[in-house]
């Protein structure tokens, strides 16, 4: 029996759902070393893994959706500075969240290997 195909990746569809605690303070890590993207110069593949890390507010990300928005990136041209900077603003926008970091750690290329850490909000008292 064939798997059921996934859904296309989508940008507007990220979607949240209730803090289940939003009277405490605490930090949720998500990972994903699948990040791709495509450099605006040479047409080829990025490849990074994407970590994000919050203090919710009245909201949380829900995971596939967010799997999902990762995934419209993959045929995009964009700076590795400017993805990053993108996913911090979009997530900012439907979290609110009371602190989020976004970094991208980017895959060695031309020798060249890049880290981008952006940040919102106040720093989260949860250490990691």
């Amino acid at each position: 029996m064939p798997l059921p195909i996934p859904a296309g990746p989508s940008r507007e569809l990220l979607e949240t759902f209730p803090n289940p605690h939003p009277q405490r303070d605490y930090r949720i890590d998500i990972r994903t070393a699948e990040f791709t993207c495509v450099c605006p110069m040479t047409g080829q593949p990025d490849f990074a893994e994407i970590r994000l890390s919050y203090t919710p507010d009245q909201r949380c990300v829900e995971l596939k959706s967010l799997k999902l928005y990762l995934w419209s990136f993959r045929q995009e041209g964009s700076f590795h500075e400017a993805v990053t900077n993108r996913i911090l603003e979009d997530l900012t926008a439907v979290l609110d969240p009371r602190w989020l970091r976004v970094q991208g750690d980017f895959n060695l290329r031309g020798g060249i290997k890049t880290v981008v850490t952006v940040e919102h909000g106040r720093r989260s008292t949860i250490e990691a």
